[in-house]
């Protein structure tokens, strides 16, 4: 049987005395699509963030691709060498930098010659179907096109692990259903796993393959989507 492309076993995390994230233990095969749905606080986001190593859990262990790159209290693998790419929900877009140069911070941590950057970034720009805005500040873009940086950003690496925090949720309803088939297209074709959050139905049986439903920070319901 094929090991899972990730693995999350008894992960609990505390704040402040109180479980966040309490023994939640979960497996996602590779080129799968899982959407974490639940109430605000309900600790998706947390979860998302351990997985992504920005956070260790107090309890338990995650496994990407075999390899366990956290345990109880410590990072075992840094985030930048788990390769996996994130689209936080505030975007994280730096004001000062252009898009081009928001991908080629980015891709300075390869070992790449200047000719395969160049080559990542026009490839990840095209992707995300922004190619004409590499010269363009975040100000100068509309939401849309600065979820589409932030993507761009998030797979210029070309990541395994795609990680979503809740990208689309301050888009107005028509955007954010393009928005959602340009991700399923995105992930199509590079064949990427995702690990999608949200607090939106629709978007989850859009996105997800299976729907993880979480609620004060326990998995309650693991469904396969109705897409």
């Amino acid at each position: 049987m094929t090991e899972p492309f990730l693995e999350l076993r008894g992960v609990t995390k505390f704040r402040q005395g109180r479980a966040v994230v309490s023994e939640v233990s979960l497996e996602v095969r590779a080129g799968e699509s899982v959407v974490i749905v639940g109430p605000s606080g309900s600790g998706k986001t947390t979860l998302l963030r351990i997985v992504a190593g920005l956070e260790t859990p107090d309890e338990g262990e995650v496994w990407l691709e075999g390899r366990r790159v956290s345990a109880r209290r410590h990072t075992l693998v840094p985030p930048y060498e788990r390769h996996l790419g994130v689209v936080f929900q505030d975007l994280a877009l730096w004001p000062h930098m252009t898009i081009g140069q928001h991908l080629d911070f980015v891709l300075k941590s390869e070992r790449l010659s200047v000719a395969e950057r160049l080559e990542r970034r026009k490839d990840a720009l095209a992707r995300a179907r922004i190619d004409q805005m590499d010269a363009r500040y975040p100000h100068q873009l509309s939401g849309g096109e600065q979820q589409r940086a932030a993507l761009a950003r998030a797979i210029v690496t070309r990541p395994r692990l795609l990680l979503l925090d809740e990208p689309l949720s301050n888009l107005d309803p028509e955007l954010r259903a393009e928005l959602r088939q340009e991700l399923r297209r995105v992930g199509r074709e590079l064949d990427l796993t995702m690990l999608h959050v949200t607090h939106d139905r629709d978007e989850a049986a859009q996105l997800g393959d299976r729907v993880l439903r979480m609620r004060a920070g326990r998995v309650e319901s693991l469904t396969a989507s109705p897409r």
